[in-house]
């Protein structure tokens, strides 16, 4: 029997492998991917997923997008078509107008309205948006944009983000306090983390200058770096320059998930002066709080995740004294790691995500 639902999505990434087994296995859904051509995001295995069925020759010019042969997918028997929610995807135009005229119910998986679109931009979006039955958002502050801009509630439903969440709790149910910052640093300093890509959109030089400013008041901390190096941004030069080489420690890419935990856990706080993202969602799934900054129209999803006084705090977009005083106030009253963890496990992991999706795909037809 052909499967009802079909998602044919922008590219296979793989710390979405989760969820999409999750739907794989409780939607029994079909999957199709196009490509990013030129991306060095890392790819799922496709082997994972038993319904995978086609990686659709992509073609790109400039910012759109054609995927070759995903049109014909709408004439066969699929009762619900997820996806990608960019309109820079021009066959998916074509794919949202065909089901319209077949009686198709389609949705449409997307950041939605940022805050920042100018006037043309949100024509597009309105209209490329408009024509699905139901937007999957992946957050409350998208969903709360959209209805000042006139969209009906109903029609959009928050599904959040994720990571390897069930790899992760097993892991934090066993984890325990280390000495890996007092044997490498040599010191008691507490420790501020960043773990990503380290590049100029991570804003890691605010970071560095905030060091600096709490070490001229006498509030000493280290810094830990977890992430891999991008040319032209030489954030080591910036180091040796401020003499900061003892209380701060390159760590370097890491891909063991539980020298990861190990590096989180024991870190007092997270800071990610730039675009947060899943960072967040690293961070607290440990139990370590995070410090990002305010500019909400410009940061990902996840910056949802942080509650002030509960799950970290935001400081004012590349106000380094404000960061300063936000780190500071933080490691000074220290919060509550068990805070962390409730925001994850109530909705930013893939068991809610999958029952978001079960409930709105499978619910009746009005």
């Amino acid at each position: 029997m052909e499967n009802k639902t079909v998602f044919i999505l922008n590219y296979a990434s793989h710390y979405r492998s989760v969820i999409y087994k999750k739907i794989n296995e409780e939607l029994n859904a079909d999957f199709y991917f196009g490509d990013i051509p030129g991306s060095n995001i890392k790819k799922i295995d496709y082997s994972i997923l038993s319904n995978f069925k086609k990686e659709f020759k992509t073609f790109k010019l400039k910012n759109f997008y054609w995927y070759t042969g995903s049109i014909r997918l709408v004439f066969k028997n699929y009762k619900n078509i997820v996806l990608t929610g960019d309109p820079q995807i021009i066959s998916n135009w074509g794919i949202l107008l065909y089901a319209k005229l077949l009686g198709k119910k389609t949705y449409l998986w997307t950041h939605g309205w940022y805050g920042d679109e100018n006037l043309i931009k949100r024509i597009i979006k309105r209209f490329y948006f408009n024509l699905a039955d139901i937007i999957f958002l992946y957050g409350d502050y998208a969903k709360i944009k959209m209805i000042n801009a006139g969209f009906k509630p109903e029609k959009l439903v928050p599904i959040y983000n994720s990571l390897d969440y069930e790899t992760q709790v097993l892991i934090r149910r066993e984890i325990k306090k280390s000495n890996i910052y007092i044997e490498h640093f040599k010191n008691n300093f507490p420790v501020l983390i960043f773990i990503g890509r380290i590049q100029k959109s991570k804003k890691i030089e605010l970071l560095i200058e905030a060091l600096i400013l709490l070490n001229k008041n006498n509030f000493f901390l280290n810094l830990v770096l977890v992430g891999g190096e991008t040319k032209g941004y030489d954030v080591k030069q910036m180091v040796e320059n401020s003499n900061l080489q003892n209380q701060v420690w390159f760590y370097g890419p890491c891909y063991d998930e539980i020298k990861n935990a190990e590096l989180l856990y024991n870190a007092d706080l997270c800071v990610s002066p730039g675009n947060v993202g899943l960072t967040a969602l690293h961070s607290l799934t440990y139990g370590t709080p995070v410090i990002a900054h305010n500019s909400f129209e410009s940061q990902g999803p996840e910056f949802e995740t942080i509650i002030e006084k509960k799950t970290g705090a935001f400081f004012k977009e590349n106000d380094v004294m404000d960061l300063a005083r936000k780190i500071k106030l933080l490691i000074e009253n220290p919060l509550d790691k068990k805070e962390c963890y409730k925001i994850i496990d109530k909705k930013w992991n893939p068991h809610y995500q999958i029952n978001i999706l079960k409930n709105t795909l499978n619910a009746p037809t009005r």
